[in-house]
This record gives structure tokens, sequence and C-alpha cells, in this order.
């Protein structure tokens, strides 16, 4: 397993990696655990539930089925801040909407207004 430094990069995990929050607060690139979707959103999201807790922001994007829903759930239950992209400009609603469904996001939004609703998350949490 791979750690990255992760403060003020953005990270894209490769085809058949998940990447994840370590207990160091560091990411890490890891093959296992075999899922249908390497790499997970749910996986990712888990981890930074688990080690960022209310200080997360995990986000959920366009896309098909419900990878990142229980994740995001895990994150909104430690205290973070969760944001999924509205049905409107999606262009597949399925991760949002089972998302949605579990009760995991804090604002469902455009995707143009979902960078300012980051940024604002930032900097509430630095408050």
């Amino acid at each position: 397993m791979e750690s990255l430094r992760c403060q003020g990069r953005v990270y894209i995990a490769a085809g058949g990696l998940h990447l994840r929050l370590d207990a160091r607060r560091r990411l890490a690139l890891s093959p296992v655990p075999v899922t249908v979707h390497r790499p997970s959103a749910d996986e990712l999201l888990g981890s930074l539930a688990e080690h960022a807790g209310a200080a997360g922001i995990g986000v959920v994007l366009t896309g098909m089925g419900d990878d990142g829903a229980k994740g995001l759930l895990a994150l909104r239950q430690r205290g973070g801040r969760t944001l999924a992209q509205d049905e409107a400009t999606s262009a597949v609603f399925g991760m949002p909407q089972a998302s949605q469904r579990l009760g995991a996001v804090n604002e469902l939004l455009p995707l143009g207004d979902i960078a300012a609703a980051v940024l604002r998350a930032v900097r509430e949490r630095r408050a």
C-alpha cells in the first residue's frame, strides 16, 4: 500500500486501485478489497468517515448505480458535510439518487454550485 500526502492536491485513483484516507490522514492506494467497483467511492468515503469524521467533506456526482451512497452516509453520520449533484444537472442520477434515498446528503445541488459549497464547507471547518 502506497501513502501520499494530500493537502492542497487532487488525486484520482487509477483503475484497479482503491483510494482511501488512512489513520495518519494520508491517502493510501490499494488493490484490496476486490469489489465490483475498483476504485470504489464507498471505500474512499467510508475511510474519510472513519479517519476524518466531522472534518470530512464528501461529494457524489453523476453516475450509475449506488457506489458512494453507503460511504457518504457513514460520513454524514459522523458529522461530515455531504453533497450530491442534483438530477437536473446529472447525466445519470443513479449515484446521487441512491445517496439521497439513504439520507446521506446534506445538500443536493446543481453541478455549478458544488465547488462553492465545498469551499464554504472548508471555511466552516476551519472556523
